[in-house]
C-alpha cells in the first residue's frame, strides 16, 4: 500500500480509503468484519462512514457494526484512521425530522459526536466531516463548536463532504479570523464520467490544503465493466440509479462502450483503471471504495499498483473530456 499526507496535516493515510456504506444494508456483520480485516492487513489505514449509514429504521448501524469490530483488539483501532459524518437526521420516530436533530448546529454537532462515539466503540475520531452544507448556521458557530470538540479530544481534524469551491473558502477564512486549523478535507463526487469537481472544487481544495477525497469513483457502477456485466447477462449496479439510468442514454452508451473497448485493447480491467485514474489527479489524497466483498477488495487493491501510460491517460481525456479550471472553463 502507498500513504501520503491528508491535505495539509502531518497525518498519513492509505491512497485507497475503505467505505463502509455498504455494511449493514447489503454486507452483514461478520462479513464485513472479513472485508475490514482483510483491508487493513492489505494496509489500508483509512476508514470512512457517517451516523447515518444503515439507513431507515437502521440509521447508526453502520458505525455500530464498526465499533464492534474495533472491539476485537489486535490493535485495530490504533491502526485506523477513523473517519465519520454528520449533517443527516438521526431522530427516531419514523423518519420525522425533530428541530434540531440534524443539520450542523452547535446542538446537534454535540449531540452527534456523542453518540458516535459511543456507536463507534472509541473515545475520539481522527476525521469529523459534515456530510453536506448548512445554509442556515453561521461558519463561527460551526467553528466554535468543533473547536470545544478538539480541545475535549473527541476529534481531531475536521472535513467537509459535498460543498462548493466558496463554501469551502468561506469555511476556511472563518477558521482563520478565528485561529481555528479549519477544513483539512472535502469529500466530493469526482471520477471520470464526472469532473466538475475539477472546476472549482479541487482548485479551492488545493488552494486551502485540503485533501480531495472522491466518492462514487465508479460512478454508481458505470465504470466497473458495466456494459460487459449486461453482456454476460448481470444488471449493472446502480448507484441511486445513476448507472441504470446513464445507460438508457445512447450518447452515454456509446461513451462507455468506447471506455471499455479502450480498455479491452490494453488488457485492463474498467474498475481498476477508473481507479487509477483518480490517484493521478493533482489534489486527490485517495478514492473511496465500498466493497460488498473481498473480491471487490482485491480489485481495488489492484489499483493502486498500476500505472496508466501517457497514451492511455490521453485517450482517456478524449473519452471523457473534463470541463477544465475556472474562468477558462465557462470564458474565455
Amino acid at each position: 500500500m502507498k500513504y501520503t499526507q491528508l491535505g495539509r496535516t502531518g497525518l498519513k493515510v492509505s491512497r485507497l480509503v475503505l467505505g463502509t456504506m455498504n455494511f449493514g444494508p447489503q454486507t452483514d456483520e461478520a462479513d464485513s468484519h472479513t472485508i475490514m480485516d482483510a483491508a487493513q492487513q492489505a494496509g489500508i489505514n483509512f476508514f470512512d462512514t457517517a451516523n447515518v449509514y444503515g439507513w431507515g429504521a437502521n440509521k447508526g448501524r453502520t458505525e455500530e457494526i464498526v465499533g464492534s469490530w474495533f472491539a476485537k483488539g489486535g490493535g485495530r483501532r490504533d491502526k485506523t484512521v477513523l473517519a465519520t459524518k454528520l449533517y443527516a437526521n438521526m431522530a427516531t420516530d419514523d423518519g420525522k425530522v425533530w428541530p434540531n436533530h440534524d443539520k450542523l448546529s452547535a446542538l446537534n454537532i454535540r449531540r452527534s459526536v456523542d453518540a458516535s462515539l459511543k456507536r463507534l466503540g472509541t473515545d475520539y475520531i481522527d476525521l469529523y466531516q459534515f456530510h453536506h452544507v448548512d445554509r442556515d448556521t453561521p461558519w463561527d458557530e460551526i467553528w466554535q463548536a468543533m473547536d470545544v470538540l478538539v480541545q475535549q479530544g473527541k476529534i481531531l481534524y475536521v472535513g467537509s463532504s459535498n460543498h462548493a469551491g466558496w463554501h469551502i473558502a468561506r469555511a476556511n477564512e472563518t477558521a482563520a479570523r478565528r485561529g481555528s486549523y479549519g477544513l483539512v478535507s472535502e469529500q466530493c463526487l469526482y471520477n471520470l464520467a464526472e469532473r466538475r469537481a475539477e472546476m472549482e472544487v479541487i482548485p479551492a481544495a488545493e488552494g486551502y490544503g485540503l485533501g480531495v477525497i472522491p466518492w462514487s469513483p465508479l460512478h454508481g457502477g458505470l465504470l466497473g465493466g458495466a456494459l460487459r456485466k449486461e453482456r454476460e447477462g448481470g444488471a449493472a449496479r446502480s448507484g441511486a440509479g445513476r448507472s441504470a439510468d446513464a445507460l438508457a442514454n445512447s450518447t452515454i452508451r456509446a461513451q462507455i462502450q468506447s471506455y471499455e473497448d479502450l480498455l479491452d485493447k490494453h488488457g485492463l480491467e474498467p474498475g481498476e483503471v477508473a481507479l487509477a485514474w483518480l490517484l493521478t489527479r493533482p489534489g486527490v489524497t485517495g478514492p473511496i471504495v465500498g466493497p460488498r466483498t473481498a473480491d471487490q477488495l482485491a480489485s481495488a487493491l489492484r489499483a493502486v499498483e498500476l500505472t496508466l501510460p501517457d497514451e492511455l491517460l490521453t485517450s482517456l481525456d478524449e473519452i471523457f473530456p473534463g470541463p477544465g479550471p475556472t474562468p477558462e472553463a465557462f470564458a474565455w
